[in-house]
């Protein structure tokens, strides 16, 4: 079992930026593919991004796709989603997930293991 971590959260203006990370808590990360979710006040947990356990593989809600990257540190035990250009509609906790025994965890947040206790990110306007 896996504990997960993330920090990096904060309050930030339109257009500025943040870098949330997600380590692992007496277990590396590297044999995981992991997932990064946000849930706004009011609405559903929905899909940020995810990566395979490889770090080949990266996947994007259309929302994000152009302003975050997701990616994995150097011995892949650190996740991290480099967030760019953001917009109050960014406002949200952030979870990064685990799941374990696949290549690629996708969109679906059912499928995830484990998960973090969320960070939260303000953007004001």
């Amino acid at each position: 079992q896996v504990q997960l971590v993330e920090s990096g959260g904060g309050l930030v203006q339109a257009g500025g930026s943040l870098r949330l990370s997600c380590a692992g808590s007496g277990r590396t990360l590297s044999s995981y593919a992991m997932g990064w979710f946000r849930q706004a006040p009011g609405k559903e947990r929905e899909f940020v991004a995810a990566i395979s356990w490889s770090g080949s593989s990266t996947g994007y809600a259309d929302s994000v796709k152009g302003r975050f990257t997701i990616s994995r540190g150097v011995a892949k035990s650190t996740v991290y989603l480099q967030m760019n250009s953001l917009k109050p509609e960014d406002t949200a906790v952030y979870y990064c997930a685990a799941r374990p025994g696949t290549y690629y965890g996708g969109k679906d947040y059912s499928k995830y293991d484990y998960w973090g206790q969320g960070t939260q990110v303000t953007v004001s306007s």
